[in-house]
């Protein structure tokens, strides 16, 4: 039951401190977060392009609490898609990108989000890739979905996220699925209470199937995001039944996770996508990687202890 300990560390300060400071960090950070700028993290996408891999970029950060600090948000994305274009890697990668980090939570937030994505749609759309709009806590939902609708009118290929673990899921994924909507499903990194999550792992993982048959079923293009083997392969089968070809959905997983299994999915004709995160604000994304997984927090805590 650590999970949820972690996850609410994630939102604590002092931790944030506590976490920054210990001496094993910086090892364990570089296995989750590529880089702190778009210079350490272009030549990754260029040797995943070479692998035959696909990525999604995520400039990590969120709750920002200025407009400023929203922009600089928006141009850091733009500044990315500005250095694909110069390398030509534009195809290679898409965007994924939290709307609190362009300012959802602030006064007059919803606006300030959608002014802040649209043009970062825009020059991604200019170069041949698109973005998708990474799911949060619950109460954020409306608004992410709302201002994906707005994208979609403009942008059809902008893509947003789908968490298991959340009741509403199965009927947006069947709204999602009849729009014809790029989705990645995921089962959830945030604390939520049982009123609207399932709590239990077997019930999350179950959920997560049934919404896979949903978007495989539909319309759209589904985005598997999972490293669990078993999930792997029922999405396979579904794929399979559903008649899909294999450019007609593509697998997700993690930088620094089952780096293999990219490799082997990519090798036998899947597409596979590499989440890749960057940047200096990295500790809420850090922890719920630990959260997610208690060898990854076994890895922390041996780091910590022989470097200390």
């Amino acid at each position: 039951m650590l999970g949820p300990v972690i996850l609410a560390a994630s939102r604590s300060d002092k931790m944030r401190r506590f976490v920054s400071a210990a001496p094993g960090t910086k090892q364990v950070v570089a296995r989750f977060i590529a880089g702190e700028g778009v210079d350490q993290v272009v030549p990754i996408v260029a040797d995943a392009a070479d692998k035959g891999l696909e990525v999604t970029l995520d400039v990590v950060g969120e709750d920002i609490t200025t407009v400023e600090q929203s922009h600089a948000a928006r141009d850091a994305y733009l500044e990315l898609i500005e250095r694909l274009k110069d390398l030509g890697l534009g195809t290679k990668a898409e965007m994924s990108v939290k709307l609190s980090m362009f300012g959802q939570a602030l006064d007059g937030g919803h606006e300030l989000a959608l002014a802040n994505v649209r043009p970062v749609v825009e020059a991604a759309a200019a170069i041949g890739t698109t973005v998708t709009l990474d799911a949060e806590d619950h109460t954020t939902l409306d608004s992410m979905f709302a201002i994906h609708d707005e994208l979609r009118k403009d942008f059809p290929q902008t893509g947003c996220v789908i968490q298991s673990y959340l009741f509403r899921t199965e009927d947006d994924a069947r709204r999602l699925a009849a729009n014809g909507s790029r989705v990645r499903i995921v089962k959830g990194a945030y604390k939520e209470p049982a009123e609207v999550a399932y709590q239990d792992k077997a019930e999350i993982d179950k959920a997560y199937v049934r919404i896979m048959r949903i978007l495989m079923e539909g319309d759209g293009y589904p985005m598997i995001g999972s490293h669990d083997p078993r999930l792997i392969s029922i999405a396979q089968e579904l794929a399979r039944r559903a008649g899909r070809k294999l450019d007609e959905y593509e697998f997700q997983m993690l930088y620094g996770i089952r780096s293999d299994e990219h490799l082997r999915l990519a090798a036998e004709g899947h597409r596979m996508r590499v989440y890749t995160a960057y940047g200096t604000d990295w500790y809420g994304y850090f922890m719920r990687r630990l959260a997610e997984k208690p060898a990854n927090l076994l890895f922390f805590g041996r780091s910590i202890l022989t470097k200390g």
